[in-house]
């Protein structure tokens, strides 16, 4: 039986045992050609392992913060067990008992399996197969860690024990900034009429190189910075040219503390000998959950922590930080009550 795929090239298949099974095969290939669910079974023969290379080439647009994640877990976790597999023998069952098989944590898991299906679902789109095999497969729940906000005594504290790192540890906690966007400031990124930073360029660590690109919105954004930080940051440009580094000696980025012994776990020891209650657990980015929560106990809306914060929308901000409005909502009930009263007392 001879006939055309959906781009006009001609194919044929042979080993029909009737005129009718050849003429059954043949209606439904025009059957599906016309609901756009053909497949091409030749197409089908091609393996994860050659998809897998082709998808991950094409990634190049995201961060390579973004992207290294995505090529470890192919090549730890996807590409041993599925390489050679070809996209049509792919069945929901294995895919489900290679997920179960996983060890690593939830993360690991998750984006192991999300590496596996945006390469099947790439294979869906070029009609390679007809449906996703992994779709349904039963997931590891992310439970995410709680946040930890620190007083203004607590970060003062922490600032005090970091040495000479105590106004970036300030700087931190005050505006929000990701540690690779505080790292890569340069001198010409302070307003110091405005009291403002220019968030610009993020340099981030990959693979053990520092890397600097746009921050992770890929937006720049103007912050605010309080009036006690001035004459510190003023101390720190000194001497230095607009495009030196605002922190450190002005040319090497700072690199992030050793996570066993360095000045940051030494400093969280000799906060916690002075206060009981310190946090014993507190990573770097603890500091922007601060900066929330701070500018939130200091009067500011969503829409403004949304802005300091560079998230893309005041959802998004709400989604991270709802436990920090909680208050509004009995700031809601007492105004309904104020209002109720004075309409009861108009009435009368």
């Amino acid at each position: 039986m001879r006939y055309r795929k959906p781009d006009h090239t001609q194919t044929d298949k042979r080993g029909f045992s009737t005129k009718r099974e050849a003429e059954l095969f043949l209606a439904s290939m025009e059957v599906s050609k016309a609901r756009g669910e053909y497949v091409d079974s030749i197409a089908g023969r091609a393996t994860i392992g050659s998809l897998g290379h082709e998808w991950l080439k094409h990634h190049g647009h995201l961060k390579p913060s973004s992207a290294r994640p995505l090529e470890i877990a192919w090549r730890l976790h996807v590409s041993p067990r599925w390489a050679n597999a070809k996209v049509s023998d792919v069945r929901f069952t294995d895919v489900q008992a290679w997920v179960t098989e996983l060890t690593g944590g939830a993360t690991t898991v998750l984006r192991s399996s999300g590496v596996l299906a945006s390469i099947l679902d790439v294979a869906v789109r070029d009609r390679r197969i007809l449906s996703h095999p992994a779709r349904g497969v039963n997931l590891p729940l992310k439970v995410g860690k709680a946040r930890v906000y620190l007083s203004h005594k607590q970060v003062q504290l922490l600032a005090l024990h970091s040495g000479p790192r105590g106004t970036l540890v300030d700087f931190l906690a005050c505006t929000g900034l990701r540690w690779g966007e505080v790292t890569a400031l340069q001198i010409g990124d302070l307003d110091t009429d405005r009291r403002r930073i220019n968030v610009q360029r993020s340099a981030v660590m990959v693979s053990g190189a520092i890397l600097v690109g746009t921050p992770k919105s890929h937006e720049s954004r103007s912050v605010p910075y309080p009036l006690f930080l001035a004459d510190e940051l003023d101390e720190l440009s000194r001497d230095k040219k607009r495009t030196d580094l605002l922190f450190g000696d002005g040319i090497n980025f700072i690199r992030p503390p050793d996570p066993r012994n360095g000045w940051w776990v030494r400093a969280i020891a000799a906060s916690r000998e002075i206060d009981p209650d310190f946090p014993p657990s507190l990573t770097r980015h603890d500091l922007r959950h601060t900066a929330a929560s701070l500018a939130v106990s200091a009067g500011a809306n969503v829409k403004a922590v949304q802005r300091m914060l560079g998230h893309a929308s005041a959802a998004m901000t709400l989604d991270v930080y709802a436990d920090l409005f909680d208050d509004d909502l009995d700031g809601v009930a007492e105004a309904l009550h104020t209002a109720r009263l004075s309409s009861a007392m108009a009435r009368h």
